[in-house]
């Protein structure tokens, strides 16, 4: 039972998260102008957070990258 919750409560939350980035973020300056209907937009936001996350990281921890 909790596997068939869990699947459910994750479908919903891609679907809730993917329907607001593309209603609310799109078209906002710094934010892709493209919807999140295939894998290589989400690659691409993926990717531009990840790097963000990881240089604030690097900046908190004083390391320089290379």
């Amino acid at each position: 039972m909790r596997l068939l919750f869990g699947m459910i409560l994750g479908a919903a939350l891609l679907a809730g998260i993917a329907y607001y980035h593309d209603t609310s973020l799109v078209g906002t300056p710094g934010h892709s102008a493209r919807p999140l209907v295939n894998w290589d937009v989400v690659n691409d936001v993926t990717r531009g957070l990840s790097g963000r996350v990881r240089a604030e990281i690097d900046r908190w921890l004083g390391k320089e990258r290379i």
